[in-house]
C-alpha cells in the first residue's frame, strides 16, 4: 500500500514507540492504520489517537494500491521508523498484505496465552487493553524484569523510549531516528513500552525488523 506525500513539510502522521502520532521527517519502513484520525478536507490536523481497536502495520506497497492521505472519510495512513517501533506502539501485522507475518505473530501470542486459537478480534482486544488506559485516555505502560526482555522490545528510560538489544539500549529520538546507545541493566525492573503479549511473541521468535541510525535494516529471528 502506498500513500501520497505532502509538500508542506513533515505531516503529523509518524508514530513514536509510545503510540503518539507526531510530525517528524522520514517516511519509515512501514505504514499503519488505526482508523480515521483526521477530519475535514485540505487539513492535516489529527483530532484523535485512534478510531478502532485494530491497529495494524502494513507494507509500504501492496498490489499497486494507493492509500488516500488526508482525504475525508478515509483512514489516516501512519508511518513507522521500523517494525520494532510499530510493535511498541501497539500495532500488529496486517492480515491481508502481511498474512504470513500476521499468522506467525498471532500464533506466538496464542502460545504465550496457552490457547490453541486466537481470533483477530480477540487479538485486537487484548493488545488494546495492554496499550490503552480507557479510563484516563492515556498510554498504558507495564513493568518487566530486565533479564526477561527480548531484543526488539522497547523500554522507557531517562533519555526516552529505547530499543532493547543484547548488550545495550538504543534511544529513539523525536526526529524519528535512532540515537545514542546506553548500557542495558542486567537486574532490576524495566518500564516496558511494548505490550506484554507482543513481548512474548518476540521472546518466542517473532522475526521483527529493526532499523538503525544509518538507515540500514536487519531482521531478528
Amino acid at each position: 500500500m502506498t500513500a501520497g506525500s505532502g509538500t508542506r513539510g513533515p505531516a503529523r502522521n509518524r508514530v513514536s514507540p509510545l503510540g503518539e502520532v507526531i510530525a517528524a521527517p522520514g517516511r519509515g519502513a512501514w505504514m499503519g492504520n488505526r482508523g480515521r484520525l483526521h477530519e475535514g478536507r485540505d487539513t492535516r490536523e489529527v483530532v484523535r489517537n485512534h478510531q478502532t481497536r485494530a491497529w495494524i502495520t502494513c507494507r509500504l506497497t501492496f498490489r499497486d494500491r494507493r492509500a488516500a492521505q488526508w482525504e475525508p472519510g478515509h483512514y489516516t495512513p501512519l508511518f513507522f521508523l521500523d517494525e520494532a517501533v510499530a510493535l511498541a506502539a501497539g500495532h500488529r501485522p496486517c492480515a491481508e498484505c502481511r498474512r504470513p507475518d500476521y499468522t506467525r505473530f498471532r500464533g506466538l501470542v496464542a502460545a504465550g496465552l496457552g490457547t490453541p486459537r486466537l481470533l483477530a478480534p480477540e487479538l485486537d482486544r487484548l493488545l488494546h487493553e495492554e496499550r490503552w488506559d480507557r479510563r484516563h485516555r492515556t498510554r498504558r505502560l507495564h513493568t518487566a524484569r530486565w533479564q526477561d526482555l527480548p531484543e526488539g522490545s522497547f523500554v522507557l528510560v531517562d533519555a526516552g523510549p529505547a530499543l532493547v538489544r543484547t548488550d545495550h539500549l538504543t534511544v529513539w529520538r523525536p526526529d524519528n531516528s535512532y540515537g545514542e546507545q546506553v548500557s542495558r541493566p542486567r537486574s532490576g525492573t524495566a518500564t516496558l513500552v511494548t505490550p506484554p503479549s507482543t513481548v512474548e511473541a518476540l521472546r518466542r521468535g517473532y522475526p521483527v525488523q529493526l532499523g538503525d541510525s544509518s538507515g540500514q535494516a536487519e531482521v531478528l529471528e
